[in-house]
């Protein structure tokens, strides 16, 4: 099922696929499981800013981080596009470990502030209608909301160039959006929220380490690139945390 299909329930649907096991396999292997590791470290982190929060992941059905965050014990809620979204993290939920939610991203079924802290991992970039999941996640959380987003102001600004070949070595690759830093801050700021605290996770394209598929060297390359300070300047993905304007 893809955006385009009519079967599909609501009109901003690329959770569809980054909850399933096709894109999961992206993931696989000693590259993928680092990189997912990072993410985690990161995004937990961050998380632990807020004490006791109850935890909305829009477009989380890939579980990579609703997962980890019921083993730590945090309440955590998923919103998926359609029921199928739930099938990597169906376990949690049976176990009550999670709840799941169908819902539009775009127009969340949800009221105002009904949740501590909103998250939203691999879905601006592949939501042609990002500002207004923007304006949804600012709108249900009180107290944060954390994303990530690939930036052309990083390596990534020849990834264009290098489509093809990424398409024909990850096979499942599907078109996505870079984003400036200003543009993800500007449209934040339009609802009242400002970046507390950033993170870039790689100065090396992710398609060079799921090529390399050795979780040392990739882990000993990134080791030097941020040492030289290249990734604080150039690195992507970027996960903000952008908490409400004081």
């Amino acid at each position: 099922m893809s955006a385009t299909d009519p079967q599909c329930p609501f009109p901003e649907t690329a959770d569809i696929h980054t909850s399933s096991d096709e894109y999961a396999a992206r993931f696989s292997g000693p590259a993928g499981e680092w990189m997912l590791a990072v993410q985690e470290k990161i995004a937990l982190r961050m998380i632990h800013r807020f004490e006791d929060a109850s935890v909305l992941d829009v477009g989380g059905g890939h579980g990579q981080l609703t997962l980890p965050l019921c083993r730590a014990g945090w309440r955590v809620t998923v919103l998926g596009s359609d029921d199928s979204c739930r099938h990597r993290i169906q376990p949690a939920v049976d176990s009550g470990q999670c709840r799941f939610l169908v819902g539009n991203v775009v127009e969340l079924p949800l009221p105002d502030n009904v949740f501590d802290v909103a998250l939203c991992f691999r879905l601006l970039t592949h939501c042609e209608r990002w500002p207004e999941l923007v304006r949804e996640l600012c709108r249900v959380a009180r107290q944060g909301v954390i994303v990530d987003y690939p930036t052309g102001q990083s390596l990534n600004a020849i990834a264009p160039a290098l489509f093809g070949a990424k398409k024909k070595f990850e096979k499942n690759t599907r078109a996505w959006a870079l984003f400036r830093h200003r543009q993800v801050i500007d449209e934040f700021a339009k609802h009242g929220f400002v970046p507390a605290e950033t993170q870039k996770q790689f100065f090396l394209p992710m398609v060079l380490h799921r090529m390399l598929n050795s979780r040392r060297l990739s882990a000993a390359l990134e080791a030097v690139c941020r040492a030289l300070g290249l990734t604080r300047l150039w690195g992507s993905p970027v996960i903000v945390r952008m908490v409400p304007k004081a």
